[in-house]
This record gives C-alpha cells, sequence and structure tokens, in this order.
C-alpha cells in the first residue's frame, strides 16, 4: 500500500489530471468530435467511431480479464465500467444485425490497440493507464454525447447504451476511483512512467479521431 500523504504532498490522481490535462483538452476539440457535436455528421459517422470503440474497449476488457488477479491492477477491473456489452447492443441497433461483419478499424485503432495488448501485458500500470484514460472521460464528458445523440438524432436507449452506467451515484464513484489511484503502490519512478503512458493513451485517442476526421465527407449530414 501506498505510504499515507503528508500535508504537502499531491495526490497521485491530482498529479495524473494536471499532467495530462493539455492532451485531454486536445482530443476534446478535435475536428471529428467538433462536427459531431455541431451536428454535422449523420448517424452513420457516430456509428463509425463506435466501431472504433468497441476494438478499443474489447482490447481493455481482455487486458482487464487477464489481470483481474493482480494485486496492483485489481482494483480497477470495475465490473459497473464494462462497456462491450453496451457497444454490442449499440452497434446491433446502429448498423443492423450483421453488424460484426460491418466493423473496421482506422489504421490509428489497430495501433491503439496493439499499444494496449503490448502495454497490460506485463504492466499493471500501463493497463491502469488506459483504463483511467478511456473510463474516466466517458462518466464525465462522454455523458455530453449521450446528450447529443439523444437531443440531435432521437436516439435514447439501443444506440447510446454506450453512455449508460449502472452507477448510482456518478460523482462518488469517480472519487472512489481517484482514491484507488492515490492508494496504489507506486514509487515516484512508477507513478512517473504511468503519466507518461496515459498521455500516450490520450495521444492514440487523438489519432484515431485525426484517421476519422479524414472521413468527414463519407459522413456528411
Amino acid at each position: 500500500m501506498a505510504a499515507p500523504l503528508t500535508e504537502t504532498q499531491v495526490p497521485f490522481s491530482a498529479t495524473l489530471r494536471e499532467s495530462t490535462r493539455d492532451v485531454h483538452e486536445r482530443a476534446h476539440h478535435s475536428e471529428f468530435m467538433d462536427a459531431l457535436f455541431d451536428g454535422q455528421l449523420t448517424l452513420a459517422g457516430y456509428a463509425r467511431l463506435a466501431a472504433q470503440y468497441h476494438f478499443v474497449y474489447q482490447a481493455i476488457e481482455e487486458a482487464g480479464d487477464a489481470l483481474r488477479e493482480d494485486r496492483v491492477a485489481a482494483p480497477f477491473v470495475f465490473e459497473e465500467l464494462r462497456r462491450v456489452p453496451a457497444l454490442e447492443a449499440d452497434l446491433a441497433f446502429l448498423l443492423g444485425e450483421d453488424w460484426a461483419t460491418q466493423l473496421e478499424p482506422v489504421a490509428a485503432t489497430e495501433a491503439y490497440v496493439r499499444r494496449i495488448r503490448a502495454v497490460a501485458a506485463d504492466w499493471p500500470g500501463g493497463y491502469v493507464a488506459h483504463h483511467y484514460t478511456r473510463y474516466l472521460g466517458d462518466l464525465a464528458g462522454g455523458q455530453a454525447v449521450r446528450s447529443l445523440l439523444k437531443r440531435h438524432y432521437g436516439v435514447d436507449g439501443p444506440g447510446a447504451l454506450f453512455y449508460s452506467f449502472d452507477i448510482a451515484n456518478v460523482p462518488a464513484f469517480r472519487r472512489r476511483y481517484r482514491a484507488e489511484l492515490d492508494a496504489a503502490p507506486w514509487d515516484e519512478a512508477e507513478q512517473r512512467r504511468i503519466v507518461t503512458e496515459t498521455r500516450v493513451a490520450f495521444e492514440c485517442n487523438i489519432a484515431v479521431l485525426a484517421d476519422l476526421a479524414r472521413e468527414l465527407d463519407a459522413f456528411r449530414a
């Protein structure tokens, strides 16, 4: 267990948030996401994004299943965060019963998945870095996408289940997650390594969105 914080020490969760703020903002304001939030895309454009998520979350959740008994990674394997079943229901709604045959990763998604599998294979901290990057964002900013799907496309329930979590108190859950980050047995060198990998994870997300932006003309509303 990590040593108790002194009054002058900054919790690791706060360090991680501040150390990745700039790259997080870049991901949030990508060309593809701007077009989505501006209502410029067809629902098929959102489905293309959801397809990329399926590849990414499948890799993260497979890593979590493999690390379920690891003392460092296990506290972050939250069943209530599992997204693949919701994504599959959404894709069936958006693409039809043969949705699985229609999924095609962009090049950046393939690279992202390779990165997740490579770091999570022998580094629990790397798994946590990628887990943190995706799931805490889904619990916060992802809810804006859920509202957009309902408001602009009339999609609520199937098609938007990815953003619906079976969590009674999301702020309390986020505090619990941050507490796990602060309690993890990482020394300063490992914390720096995790910060670096978290930035890599954000860059992977940015690269996926950049690849999708190159397809925007095919999905203009």
